[in-house]
């Protein structure tokens, strides 16, 4: 123990028991940094040289599109980091510690190397240390070693390296005391604990960017330079022909605008927002918006076991009496020996369930849960049976005892650990019989729990014994007992996680588990739902501690299951799958998760069981804890990147479609095809619309049978980019053929309201084109999109109205046109619609064949 000077200068040299925290960016500078891409540089400075030549026009549309972004951008970012506040909430508020030979209650904070601490039922342990005195001592440590049953703890000194979870003479700040009392010496505080280690990994893991972003980024710079290449020699050509020098650069700007598609990034942005919407009406919250894109493209998904494919409650699984193995399902009340053993494992037992509240140990709380089913009423039978002394579980005896009055005679019920009560037996009990405890029945009942155990079942052995009389039961009394039978119980698996975990495989993504609790536990866990087929593929944390990273990578693709890892194992086997190309999702509800959820390309936390660090480091948090519910959210994925996909072929094949025409006028020597106000009109309505509808385009559930795709796969393929080039060059000619109709018929200005009209239109009809990479025109599809419908349906009426009415002749610098001349614009535009469609149709028969 300290004394109050010790105390004081111990925390001058070690410091306050605290979690620091980094430097946070300021909302400006995050506001700031949403300006760095190339392209919005480009364009902000287009923006700025336009108004200083007088286009306010283009600088309003530009700048307002490019602000929006931003500040999208800064929302989502600023749903912030706060793992470490969420670390902090696990510090106990106040800690009883001796110092200068006195108890005292002070802060957690205060706390200091050296301290004694005194700890019992219901506390939470203010800092890591060593145990001093240990009395009958049990703490949950489930959110730091992910183990789902609470730590029996001793002062026997645990084998060197053993893992964190087998450290039984040791106790860690942030875990909650369920059973006993002890004390403990401070070992280490604040950012020295375990804890505090992993509020340092939460630093250093780093974020991945998705596949998705690096793409977009990537060709955004290549495009933006050679369309200002492009923009610049038209803009020479323009001065060459005697072109003014601001109508140039005003017309090279414009269609910069157009071309560069600048609302790429809003649309995508505002797609992923609309798919989050759905995904949380599917107990999915997406706290980083660009998480959604990447969980389509999930290759691995690193499970934890307890509470996330188990349902974090341990349950009886089956009975062992009279000489037979009977499953839970099946106890009856008619069988006398089953009976029996279901009575002494509720009178034998300190939990309750008070209105639907479980209180005490999941084991007990198991057995009492069977009483129950089977219509036992737990009140009624204590009452019948009222207990009389009682001789509690003690960590060293391994065993419990209680005496009863039963029917007039008092008996003592045990119940214990299978290895040390059998060598208490003198008695079996059998076909309502007592005979002498052989050799043979020992053999019998230690095989019977080495199969239990083998499939991952936590076994308890039941015995009693008549007692002479009415006494206060003492030690020797647990000798010559009567054995009476085994239960078998273990956290079963969620009834959905089977089927979750085909789908996955089904999809081409492997399902790794990794988790705190015991190999056996785990493996038999993993072969229930499908994740483990042979037994070599599991393996303990401990084997992976001296490989390096290389060997590393080559050893996962064999192991589907770890067992006993720490939060350093986590995050190297989720570095070790990214390291080989994948995309990983890593889920998990503990504080041990929290560094590799914050690692992983896609972390996701339990909502319900989980706590506030792990959910505040994930990219997504399931509000029902439901593993089926991650590949809910990775069919959402896949389907919201094919909606993006489709939204970024509209977007580009049509920018592509006005290069074109613009080329093809300079090249023939024919005036410039549009005004720069007609390509601010084109940004404006017809890229927006029809390419955020397409982002809404109804889910499909065959993504689910296609395998992931590569992470070094840009979404921009040779064969994506060639159906951007084919669908463009439809739409350039058509529009070209508008042109030189209304060149041919009467002069200039004509031909730019002609060619004006039937880009527009022809990109309008292009939508439903870019609906799907097959043909729909003669399906339901076609219509199935009422988002999309809206967008066609406005946009005609918008440039009908902008053609037709002579009061927007001026604003839009277009003549207005006839019944014969719309149709024509019509008709052009329109033709695209088959001649796409064709060419799908041709695509994919030559796909089939």
């Amino acid at each position: 123990m300290l004394t109050s000077e010790q105390a004081r200068k111990n925390q001058e040299k070690f410091g306050l028991n605290e979690l620091t925290e980094g430097k946070r960016k300021s909302t400006f500078r995050i506001f700031l940094e949403q300006f760095k891409d190339f392209l919005v540089v480009i364009l902000v400075i287009a923006a700025f040289v336009s108004g200083f030549l007088g286009d306010v026009e283009s600088t309003i549309v530009i700048l307002f599109v490019i602000i929006m972004n931003a500040i999208l951008g800064t929302v989502q970012t600023v749903k912030a980091e706060k793992s470490l506040n969420g670390l902090k909430q696990l510090s106990a508020p106040a800690a009883k510690v001796v110092r200068d030979g006195t108890l005292k209650q002070i802060p957690s904070r205060e706390v200091t190397v050296g301290d004694e601490v005194i700890i019992e039922a219901g506390d939470c342990i203010p800092a890591d240390g060593r145990l001093l005195t240990c009395m009958s001592l049990e703490i949950d440590e489930s959110t730091l070693t992910g183990e789902s049953l609470p730590v029996g703890k001793s002062l026997e000194e645990p084998p060197k390296g053993a893992a964190l979870g087998d450290q039984t003479n040791r106790v860690f700040s942030g875990n909650f005391v369920t059973y006993g009392r002890g004390t403990y010496e401070v070992t280490a505080i604040g950012m020295k604990t375990e804890v505090g280690k992993i509020a340092g990994l939460l630093n250093t893991a780093s974020e991945k960017r998705t596949p998705l972003q690096i793409s977009l980024d990537e060709f955004g710079k290549k495009l933006s330079i050679i369309i200002l290449v492009f923009c610049g020699i038209l803009f020479v050509m323009s001065i060459l022909r005697g072109g003014s020098v601001v109508d140039g650069f005003l017309f090279a700007v414009a269609l910069a605008v157009a071309a560069i598609p600048e609302a790429l990034s809003s649309i995508v942005t505002i797609v992923l927002s609309f798919g989050t919407q759905k995904m949380a009406n599917e107990h999915a919250i997406i706290r980083k918006l660009k998480a959604v894109e990447g969980l389509g493209s999930v290759s691995i998904i690193c499970s934890d076991k307890t509470g996330t494919l188990t349902q974090n409650k341990m349950t009886v699984e089956e009975y062992y009496v009279d000489g037979n193995r009977t499953s839970a399902e099946d106890i009856s009340l008619d069988c006398h020996g089953q009976e029996l053993l279901l009575l002494y494992s509720i009178l034998c037992n300190d939990s309750s369930n008070v209105q639907g509240q479980e209180i005490g140990d999941p084991t007990e709380t198991a057995l009492i849960n069977l009483g129950k089913r089977v219509g036992l009423g737990i009140t009624d039978v204590r009452d019948k049976y009222p207990r009389l002394s009682e001789l509690p579980f003690d960590s060293d005896r391994k065993c419990m005892s209680t005496e009863h009055k039963m029917n007039g005679r008092a008996v003592m019920i045990v119940k214990g650990a299978v290895d040390v009560l059998m060598e208490k037996m003198a008695f079996v009990w059998e076909d309502n019989f007592v005979r002498t405890f052989t050799k043979g029945d020992k053999e019998r009942i230690n095989a019977q729990n080495l199969e239990f155990s083998q499939n991952g079942l936590r076994v308890l052995a039941f015995a009693y014994k008549e007692l002479e009389e009415e006494r206060k039961l003492a030690l020797e009394d647990e000798e010559g007992l009567t054995f009476l039978g085994l239960i078998a119980m273990m956290d079963p698996p969620r009834t959905e996680s089977k089927e979750a975990v085909s789908r996955c495989i089904q999809a081409g993504i492997k399902p790794v588990m990794i988790t705190g609790d015991h190999k056996i536990t785990a493996a038999a866990i993993a072969k229930r739902i499908g994740i483990l087929e042979e037994d070599s593929e599991a393996c303990e944390g401990a084997v992976i501690d001296h490989m390096t990273d290389s060997e590393l990578q080559d050893f996962v693709e064999g192991i589907s299951v770890y067992a006993r890892v720490s939060p350093e194992h986590k995050i190297r086997i989720v570095r070790a799958w990214q390291e080989k190309g994948n995309i990983v999702a890593m889920t998990g509800d503990g504080v041990n998760d929290a560094p590799a959820l914050k690692q992983a390309d896609i972390g996701v936390a339990m909502g319900i069981t989980g706590s506030e660090v792990s959910k505040d480091a994930a990219s997504m948090v399931l509000t029902d804890d439901n593993f089926a519910t991650i590949i809910k959210a990775v069919e959402n994925g896949r389907n919201i990147y094919q909606n993006i996909k489709n939204s970024i072929q509209f977007l580009l094949s049509g920018n592509f479609a006005a290069i074109l025409v613009v080329l093809f006028a300079s090249v023939a020597g024919l005036p410039v095809p549009f005004e720069p106000v007609h390509l601010l009109f084109i940004n404006l309505l017809t890229d927006s619309l029809p390419a955020i509808a397409l982002g809404l385009e109804p889910h499909r559930a065959e993504v689910m049978r296609q395998k992931p795709r590569s992470m070094k796969e840009s979404i921009l393929t040779r064969e994506y980019l060639f159906c951007i080039g084919t669908e463009g060059l439809c739409i350039g000619v058509m529009t070209s053929i508008a042109f030189l109709v209304g060149y041919w018929s009467d002069g200039a200005a004509f031909a730019s309201t002609m060619a004006f009209g039937t880009l527009c239109a022809s990109r309008l009809i292009h939508g439903f084109n870019c609906k799907s990479p097959r043909p729909v025109v003669f399906s339901s599809a076609i219509c199935n999109n009422v988002y999309l419908i809206g967008a066609f349906l406005i946009g005609i009426v918008l440039i009908t109205c902008v053609m037709t009415l002579s009061g927007l002749k001026g604003i839009f610098k277009v003549d207005t046109l006839n019944m014969g001349q719309l149709l024509t614009v019509y008709g052009l535009a329109f033709l695209n619609l088959p001649v796409v469609q064709i060419l799908k149709w041709v695509k994919t028969r030559r796909v089939v064949l």
